[in-house]
């Protein structure tokens, strides 16, 4: 638990500096210059994501129960991973109206993606990796829509194929990760349990 607990302090820490103290990111970059920055804050980021991963890892293979969601929860889950993956989609194509309209989707897909998570699942591993997720953008959220409105930031709007683009690559993403890549990295296909459920 030690390891997880430490990796998320540290790559959670590390994205929530602007959440915390923005001035304080500004004077960094100023100090050390954006490239700089850039290169700790990946660094930092990376020790804290293997971290992460070696704790939760540990964490699966001696399981502690806190809750035992019920079994249609699996399908509340698997609905809520489909915004997630538009949204995180959308973030890498610029000009799209659900940019526009949300301002930070991949944010945001974060939060979908841990709050599905969460519910789905209760063993003490995955309350710490995605309650901390969960409440780490849900603040990182708002404080960066505070910012776009302090400073008055409109995204602007290209055309309608860039959110066709962004949706479709969510949707394909979604399915690949559902049917076979969820199961390769943790050895659970989320879809294909929901399916054979129905």
């Amino acid at each position: 638990m030690t390891a997880l607990v430490l990796g998320l302090v540290i790559f959670i820490g590390m994205h929530s500096v602007r959440i915390i103290s923005d001035d304080f990111r500004t004077r960094q970059i100023e100090k050390v210059g954006i490239r700089t920055w850039r290169g700790m804050y990946a660094a930092v980021s990376i020790v804290g994501l293997l971290l992460i991963v070696a704790g939760y890892g540990a964490m699966r293979g001696a399981p502690h129960v806190v809750w035992y969601p019920p079994a249609w929860f699996a399908y509340v889950a698997t609905v809520l991973t489909i915004p997630a993956f538009i949204l995180i989609a959308a973030s890498f194509v610029t000009g799209t109206r659900i940019r526009n309209k949300v301002g930070h989707p991949l944010v945001l897909g974060v939060k979908f993606w841990a709050f599905a998570h969460l519910v789905a699942n209760g063993m003490l591993a995955d309350v710490l990796l995605f309650g901390g997720f969960l409440i780490w953008s849900v603040a990182a959220y708002a404080s960066a829509r505070r910012r776009d409105r302090k400073a008055g930031t409109i995204y602007p709007v290209g055309p309608p194929r860039r959110d066709v683009i962004a949706v479709i690559g969510g949707l394909v993403a979604w399915a690949v990760t559902a049917l076979w890549l969820h199961r390769w990295l943790f050895g659970v296909a989320p879809l294909q349990m929901v399916i054979a459920s129905s």
